[in-house]
């Protein structure tokens, strides 16, 4: 009797565990905002900054674009099956629903709605690049 109750206790335990806590991603979209309002050579500055160390060689040039990034908070959910490329990125990933509209020399050339990736990687918040095709 005592190993079912154990059975039973440790199936609620892995039942009700809860979903990790999520992080404050604000300021990683407020930062791109704020590089994109300033020019492509700032975003492009911005987004090798963020670039997740296991990808840093995976940047591209924006030419003369800019990427606007609008999240939808409520969208915000691990993600930790994730994976740039075939290689799942150390930390703990997170995506999120944003708006993307891009611009170059001050008009709209695109407007979409997808997912972002971030990462938690020791306190830090990381990005993937986007390339423009």
């Amino acid at each position: 009797m005592r190993v079912v109750w154990v059975l039973v206790a440790a199936l609620c335990l892995s039942g009700c565990a809860s979903a990790p806590p999520q992080p404050d991603l604000r300021q990683y979209f407020a930062d791109n905002n704020a590089a994109a309002a300033a020019g492509p050579r700032a975003q492009e500055e911005f987004f090798r900054r963020t670039q997740h160390p296991d990808f840093a060689d995976s940047t591209c040039e924006l030419g003369d674009l800019t990427v606007h990034l609008d999240p939808a908070w409520s969208t915000l959910r691990p993600d930790p099956g994730f994976a740039a490329g075939g290689v799942v990125p150390r930390g703990e990933i997170w995506a999120v629903g944003v708006e993307v509209t891009t611009r170059a020399n001050g008009s709209a050339t695109g407007h979409q709605i997808g997912s972002q990736h971030l990462v938690v990687l020791d306190g830090r918040t990381f990005g993937f690049a986007p390339c423009p095709q």
